[in-house]
């Protein structure tokens, strides 16, 4: 499993790219990992896998969400071996809009600790991200539901607070502060009071030049994690 360093960028364009254009951006995005050395995950939809996993060489290709059922039947439900043979390296667990019952969660964790997926796991509120941070997971990403996809981010107590509890947890755990983030200085805020990544999906499919943009968050972060 690759090592999740900080600071780090959570590259989301959900269901608003697909196919060429959510390559042409993922390819993009491989290049300023490489120049720049800050990790990148970048998610896609289940079908685009493949095609951005091979022709990428830096960037976590990133699975949208996935099920715990083993290789048989399952008839519509997304198997996690076809998301590894498929070149994803990570996955996530539980957004806001694609929730799942406690028992399910628990077990797509496990299947994903199983086949060496990292697991970024959502929580809402601050006791809910702690809650997760005893579960073994690798990233938390803490947001409040209600400002996905407001162009508001959350209070700085919000996160300071959501980094503290969680860090209390487990240290281990990579948590990432990513509702309602839009601009570059979004990102330079919420690294530098402790998150080790952010992430956004708007601020990036809806920028005037979405490869610039991210270009302009991961300058941003890097520059916040050295302060």
């Amino acid at each position: 499993m690759k090592e999740v360093t900080r600071p780090f960028l959570f590259v989301n364009p959900k269901s608003y790219l697909y196919g060429k254009e959510s390559l042409e951006l993922a390819k993009a995005c491989d290049k300023i990992m490489e120049e720049t050395g800050v990790f990148i995950f970048f998610t896609c939809p289940y079908a685009d896998i493949r095609l951005i996993a091979e022709n990428t060489s830096h960037v976590t290709v990133t699975a949208q969400n996935m099920d715990s059922l083993k290789p048989g039947r399952g008839m519509g439900a997304v198997l996690p071996e076809s998301l590894v043979e498929a070149g994803a390296k990570a996955v996530v667990l539980n957004h806001a809009e694609n929730q799942k019952p406690l028992a399910e969660l628990f077990s797509c964790i496990k299947r994903a600790k199983e086949l060496d997926l990292i697991t970024i796991v959502c929580a809402d509120s601050v006791a809910e991200a702690r809650a997760v941070a005893t579960l073994g997971v690798d990233v938390i990403l803490a947001e409040p539901t209600e400002l996905i996809g407001t162009g508001k981010t959350a209070d700085d107590s919000y996160t300071i607070d959501a980094v503290k509890a969680i860090k209390e947890v487990n240290p281990d755990v990579k948590v990432m502060i990513a509702s309602g983030v839009t601009t570059a200085d979004d990102c330079y805020r919420i690294v530098s009071l402790g998150a080790d990544g952010t992430g956004s999906t708007s601020g990036i499919v809806k920028a005037p030049d979405p490869k610039v943009r991210v270009a302009e968050m991961i300058d941003a972060i890097k520059r916040a994690a050295e302060l």
